[in-house]
């Protein structure tokens, strides 16, 4: 019965005239005969077999018993990370994780931006490269004394982290911002600053790449940019959430520590998810539309916060009291 239900899961997940024989072949590396033998319920799926399949179509297994609590959700938890190469592991494993959903044609992805969207954040520029040692020095114990002109990140690193950005390229997202979306990296840029381990002269030219970032934002906006549209919720703190959402099914990937992540693909708990996230779209300003005095105010603001911190470090060059 178990299998019976996990092949039609599988199948209802596939894209139309999509073979499940062919797929199950394809995903576990078996024959034609030896899946069709599974898909007629002749052979059984061994344990890991179901693992394989489970990932590759993002099924919570415990979803598919009749007796689950449907106040319990199972998810896919990602390492945790320590040190270079597992942050290089962690780009990697979310590009394999993102790339089969993003692929597909009308698939969407609805940020919940508390921070500016890490897609935007690594790339091969210099707040990238400051973002990925601002991570390190919060994750790796031997990064305590590093400043930021010491760090090179490994060519590997930047390959992974710019493939998973490219994802980001061209898809139909949304995202919801507050003003305070900005505070973490302007926090961030302010503390290894007065720390000594970011020069003056570095912090100015990441406060000048910010400002470029968010200029290319308000240029999508302006443009109204095909499949991009940008929300301003001034009442709301976002949480980092992201749902991923295909013709077939949805994931929802919801941050524990910086930047690991629980993922479900729980058919349920997403629907839950979209529904909170379009309510809150519903008490939310979509610039693409709104008036230009709206649009400049909310790019001001944020472009007033990146001033304000450039005119402290300024004023601290010049003064150097200390």
């Amino acid at each position: 019965m178990f299998q019976s239900k996990f092949l039609k899961e599988i199948q209802s997940q596939l894209p139309e005239n999509t073979s499940l024989i062919d797929a199950i072949a394809t995903t576990l590396d078996i024959s034609y005969d030896a899946a069709h033998r599974r898909t007629s319920l002749k052979s059984k799926l061994s344990i890991d077999e179901c693992i394989i399949l489970a990932k590759t179509h993002h099924i919570a297994l415990d979803s598919l018993f009749e007796t689950t609590d449907k106040s319990y959700v199972s998810v896919e938890k990602t390492k945790h990370i320590h040190n270079e190469d597992e942050l290089e592991a962690y780009f990697i494993n979310s590009y394999e994780s993102l790339l089969p959903l993003l692929k597909q044609e009308e698939s969407q992805i609805l940020y919940s931006a508390k921070d500016i969207p890490l897609f935007y954040t690594i790339g091969d520029d210099i707040l990238s490269r400051f973002k990925i040692y601002v991570w390190l020095k919060l994750l790796d114990n031997t990064f305590n004394s590093k400043t930021f002109e010491a760090f090179s990140p490994s060519v590997g690193l930047i390959k992974s982290a710019k493939n998973l950005s490219s994802l980001y390229q061209d898809l139909n997202t949304i995202e919801i911002w507050d003003i305070t979306t900005i505070n973490s990296t302007l926090k961030q840029i302010h503390f290894y600053n007065q720390a000594g381990q970011v020069t003056n002269a570095a912090a100015l030219n990441l406060c000048e790449a910010l400002k470029k970032l968010i200029q290319g934002i308000s240029n999508r906006v302006d443009n109204n940019a095909a499949h991009y549209k940008l929300y301003y919720n001034e009442l709301l703190l976002m949480n980092n959430n992201v749902l991923v959402s295909t013709p077939h099914q949805q994931s929802l990937y919801v941050p524990f520590s910086i930047l690991s992540y629980y993922l479900t693909s729980d058919a349920l708990t997403c629907q839950q998810a979209r529904a909170y996230l379009e309510q809150q779209l519903q008490h939310s300003k979509l610039l693409n539309t709104s008036g230009e005095k709206e649009k400049r105010t909310f790019f001001n603001r944020i472009n007033s916060k990146i001033d304000a911190l450039k005119q402290l470090i300024e004023a601290t060059q010049v003064l150097d009291f200390e």
